[in-house]
C-alpha cells in the first residue's frame, strides 16, 4: 500500500516510534495523493470515525514516516490522513472487540475504503493481523505533546490564531446535524456543532488563518455550494 514519505528538517528517533519524547510538529498545510488532496487536522478534540482498518510492517521498518519519525512496526503507532501528528487514538476492533491505542505518526491508508493504517504490533494485539483488514471505531484520547507541539509557520502575514471555520449548513434537527457532521469527519474535516437560537450549524475547521479557511471552502463550495468562512 503507498505511503506518503515526507522529509522533515528533523532527525529520526530510531527503534522508539510513538514514544512521547518525539517532538511531533503539527501542520494543516493540504497534500495532495493520488489526485486528492488532503487538509490535515488543526485539532483531534472529540474526533470518533468507523470504518475500516489496515495494517503495514515489514516493507517499512526502519523507514521515515511523514511526521518524520522511524517507523517501527514493534511500536503502538498508526497512519491517518489527516488527524494531527502525535495525536493517541483508541482503536477498537468492531468484529472482535478487541482495542489498542496508538499514536499517529504517518500520513494514509490511500486505499479506497479504509481509515485508519496500523502497525503491526498493534494489528497483532488487536487480532486482524492474519484477516488483513478490520471493522473498527477510532476515538481520540489525547495527545502526547499534550496539544502544545509547535506549528507550522504561516507564510503569509495573517495571524495564525485557530479561528476561522467554514459553515457548510444550518439545521433545525440535531440529528441532521450530526450526520452533516459525520460526513465532514468522513470526508477528512475537523468539525464541529454549533448550537444559537435553537439551531445547529455545522463548521469545518478550526483553521489558523484566513487563508486556509478560504482554500478549504472553495474546496467545499463543490459538495456544499453555500459554504462560508465565519470567526
Amino acid at each position: 500500500m503507498k505511503h506518503l514519505f515526507v522529509v522533515f528538517i528533523a532527525a529520526a528517533l530510531a527503534g522508539c516510534a510513538g514514544n512521547s519524547v518525539y517532538n511531533y510538529k503539527v501542520s494543516t498545510k493540504p497534500y495532495t495523493v493520488g489526485g486528492n488532496t488532503y487538509y490535515p487536522m488543526a485539532s483531534a478534540n472529540g474526533f470518533v470515525e468507523s470504518g475500516n482498518a489496515s495494517w503495514y510492517g515489514p516493507d517499512f521498518h526502519g523507514k521515515q514516516t511523514a511526521s518524520g519519525e522511524t517507523y517501527n512496526k514493534h511500536a503502538f503507532t498508526a497512519a491517518h490522513k489527516t488527524l494531527p501528528f502525535g495525536t493517541r487514538v483508541n482503536v477498537k476492533n468492531l468484529d472482535n472487540g478487541l482495542s489498542t491505542d496508538v499514536v499517529i505518526n504517518d500520513r494514509g491508508p490511500f486505499k479506497s475504503g479504509r481509515i485508519i493504517d496500523l502497525s503491526y504490533a498493534a494489528a497483532n494485539k488487536i487480532g486482524m493481523v492474519g484477516r488483513g483488514t478490520a471493522r473498527v471505531k477510532i476515538s481520540s484520547i489525547g495527545s502526547v505533546n499534550n496539544q502544545n507541539t509547535a506549528r507550522t509557520a504561516t507564510t503569509n502575514s495573517e495571524k495564525s490564531n485557530n479561528n476561522y471555520y467554514v459553515q457548510v449548513g444550518t439545521y433545525s434537527v440535531s440529528n441532521n446535524a450530526t450526520a452533516a457532521a459525520k460526513k465532514l469527519s468522513n470526508m477528512g474535516y475537523a468539525q464541529a456543532i454549533r448550537k444559537k437560537n435553537g439551531k445547529y450549524a455545522v463548521v469545518a475547521g478550526p483553521y489558523g488563518t484566513r487563508a486556509r479557511a478560504t482554500t478549504a471552502r472553495n474546496n467545499l463550495r463543490k459538495t456544499y455550494s453555500g459554504a462560508f468562512i465565519v470567526e
